[in-house]
């Protein structure tokens, strides 16, 4: 039985990580729409599908022990900032040609991570740990010093999701109340700025036609499903485990990048994505060697 669980959380870690990483394909499809009117249909709709599925198979009395609990309430209408900065600097990238600097970020990601864990949760770095971070950040400076430039968007994502999952980790809510409770907390703003705006946004459904209305309905299903895959994953392998599967969804964009849209990949970026992977490489002989000792 543990066997086929195991499995389980195997097929659904790649599955979330694959779907993460294809989803820019669904972004260009509404490269059009500005980025701020694709995040407020991801609001709602991520909002919608969430409901529906609590109300088919449940968890409705875990949302009404949620709201008795003001404290994690407090830390989700952070995480909900968090989220929506994130979705709205992704989207943002995706439909403006840097879809390179998105791969970059989510390359960048777990080693934020590891750094946010010793800050804030007082866990030591071993010593490939120190050295992964260490040429990441060496990495980010020689493209400040010899390039003149940050890769803020790279930064900006890497740093929200991570302060992201960081909060989530605290307050301990599963993905389905939680992933509800921050759209609801942004659902008003949502709606208030579609429907003050139907004159001016490209996204007003009465106006428009039957196939741009099912992409941005999509949204929901894109935002929901790759996270509820990620979460039926996370309680059934090691976390150490799904940190081995992270690498797929920036691969495929960094793929999807260069092969497909034709973003530049010049020295700039060959520099610091160097820096990064080597970074990553040691991250990964760490986890190894970690789990060796374990076994």
């Amino acid at each position: 039985m543990q066997e086929i669980e195991y499995r389980k959380g195997i097929v659904y870690a790649v599955c979330a990580y694959t779907l993460w990483g294809f989803a820019p394909l669904y972004f260009k499809l509404l490269e059009n729409v500005p980025a701020a009117e694709i995040l407020l249909h991801r609001v709602i709709w991520s909002f919608v599908f969430v409901t529906i599925l609590i109300a088919l198979f449940g968890g409705f009395a875990r949302l009404r022990h949620l709201l008795k609990q003001p404290k994690q309430l407090a830390v989700l209408c952070l995480t909900s900032v968090l989220i929506a900065g994130n979705w709205l600097l992704f989207i943002w990238a995706v439909n403006n040609d840097h879809m390179l600097d998105a791969s970059l970020g989510y390359f960048i990601n777990p080693l934020v991570n590891v750094s946010l864990a010793m800050i804030f949760l007082g866990e030591r770095l071993r010593k490939l740990q120190w050295a992964a971070v260490a040429l990441a950040a060496t990495g980010v400076m020689i493209q400040l010093i010899s390039f003149g430039s940050i890769p803020l968007v790279s930064l900006g994502l890497a740093c929200s999701f991570a302060f992201y999952g960081l909060l989530r980790k605290k307050v301990n809510v599963d993905a389905k109340t939680g992933l509800l409770v921050e759209t609801a907390i942004l659902l008003p703003v949502a709606l208030v700025y579609l429907f003050s705006n139907t004159g001016d946004s490209l996204t007003h459904l009465l106006a428009n036609d039957l196939h741009h209305n099912l992409l941005l309905v999509a949204a929901g299903i894109i935002t929901t499903v790759p996270l509820l895959c990620f979460a039926s994953a996370a309680v059934r392998i090691p976390f150490s485990m799904l940190g081995f599967f992270q690498y797929i969804g920036p691969s495929i964009m960094f793929i999807l990048a260069v092969a497909l849209f034709n973003e530049p990949f010049d020295a700039e970026k060959g520099i610091t994505f160097a820096f990064i992977w080597a970074a990553l490489v040691l991250f990964t002989l760490d986890m190894l060697y970690k789990r060796k000792a374990k076994k």
